[in-house]
């Protein structure tokens, strides 16, 4: 197997048992070896059958902006619906939790926030009609800073991060401290200090090439974020798993990656073009100040989309053996990607694309051996993912004893919040 240089990474974040979880394999795994044979694999452990907390991550926009992770999402809703006997399920009614980093920030946004009925704002398939619309029109990722304002506030009104269904977590990169900032529904609640209006929220993850300020519902806290929630870190996955074993409160069954059950999803890996790794170095050195050039905008989605991949890497060692029953990860080579210019391509065009790569064959992380093709294809995961979360569903409304897997902090939602029906989303962006 060809080896791939690795760029050296400041590391930013301090995962605490995640981090030392994963060092602790690293260890274990190189000094003794170690052996990917199904059969020697131990069986599974579903927390000890006290059940597991569920996790959605959605990558930054990646190379089909966004859309392969709409798409996947809508999938994995339609199963949750034939499954569950529930016509009206939502992705929000099986996770407790999620995060998502530039678009997928939106979509979870859009996902997790409470409409005016209760119920999140849009289905899976109403976010994919409300994401391909709008990229089609320009709003997402380029200039139209107007436009993504009004658009976000016609959909969110004055909703805050109190007012989200489940936990919430949405990075950006924060200017003024020269750091990534987690926008944070546990944060909200113990404070309005922390509390940000979602549109905000939204705007900053998927700030594009400008500068965005978003303020704390009591002007205390501001926070100038640029080039969106994909600059701090284009996967979330490792920052929301970290926040669940550390959050004793709401996650107070959670002690390692055996309690948890773990859906990433990935937006398209690329092949980086012809460019060497000296040249992202260089332009990562750059930072977000000459984010102006077209040249450097590409070659952060480039850097973005690698520390995806390399997040993936340290999640499935994390996982171990588990990584087959606690972790799934919905991502395609760059080879089915391809290098077109996907802003060139028809918005039908390139769901058709992303329908295609749903039915290709998954792509998983090995231990110390990169990645390789999966036998089965990521329908095929989300199939499962669909199964797996039904079960726990239905585990948790007809179990009675013991401590909640989840025990959520209750915030006050806003007399002033204000949001529109899920049917809007056509109309919204049609502005």
């Amino acid at each position: 197997m060809a080896s791939v240089a690795a760029i050296p990474i400041e590391p930013i974040f301090n995962m605490d048992k995640l981090s030392y979880e994963i060092f602790s394999i690293l260890e274990t795994k190189f000094l003794f070896g170690y052996d990917d044979s199904p059969s020697l694999a131990p069986p599974p452990s579903a927390a000890s059958g006290g059940g597991r907390v569920r996790i959605l991550s959605i990558d930054a926009g990646g190379s089909t902006d966004g859309l392969l992770a709409a798409k996947s999402l809508c999938r994995l809703e339609q199963a949750l619906r034939k499954k569950s006997g529930d016509a009206e399920a939502r992705i929000a009614d099986f996770f407790d939790i999620a995060a998502g980093s530039g678009e997928g920030g939106v979509l979870a946004a859009v996902l997790f926030t409470c409409g005016a009925d209760g119920r999140p704002i849009f289905s899976a398939d109403e976010a994919l009609r409300f994401l391909s619309e709008n990229r089609r029109k320009g709003i997402f990722g380029r200039l139209f800073r107007s436009k993504r304002e009004r658009l976000f506030r016609r959909i969110f009104g004055d909703s805050t991060l109190k007012d989200t269904l489940k936990p919430l977590l949405v990075p950006c990169y924060d200017l003024s401290t020269g750091a990534p900032f987690v926008f944070s529904r546990a944060d909200a609640v113990e404070t309005d200090g922390f509390d940000f209006r979602v549109r905000e929220v939204c705007e900053a993850a998927e700030g594009g090439r400008r500068r965005v300020v978003a303020r704390s519902v009591d002007g205390r806290t501001e926070v100038v974020a640029a080039g969106g929630g994909g600059l701090a870190m284009g996967n979330p996955t490792a920052t929301v798993i970290t926040h669940v074993l550390n959050n004793r409160h709401e996650f107070p069954l959670a002690n390692g990656v055996d309690d948890l059950l773990v859906a990433s999803i990935g937006n398209g890996e690329s092949d980086g073009g012809r460019r060497r790794a000296e040249d992202f170095v260089r332009i990562a050195g750059d930072g977000v100040s000459d984010m102006e050039n077209d040249e450097n905008a590409l070659a952060f989605m480039l850097i973005r989309l690698w520390t995806a991949m390399q997040v993936d890497q340290a999640v499935s060692m994390a996982f171990g053996h588990n990584r087959t029953s606690n972790y799934v990860r919905i991502q395609v080579r760059a080879t089915m990607c391809g290098r077109p210019n996907w802003n060139s391509i028809k918005t039908e065009s390139l769901l058709n694309a992303a329908e295609e790569m749903l039915t290709q064959k998954n792509v998983e992380s090995i231990m110390f051996r990169g990645k390789k093709v999966a036998e089965k294809t990521n329908i095929e995961k989300l199939d499962w993912l669909a199964c797996e979360l039904v079960k726990e569903h239905e585990r948790r409304m007809t179990c009675v004893d013991g401590l909640p897997v989840v025990v959520l902090k209750q915030g006050s939602p806003r007399s002033s919040s204000v949001t529109v029906s899920s049917s809007s989303s056509s109309s919204s962006s049609s502005s």
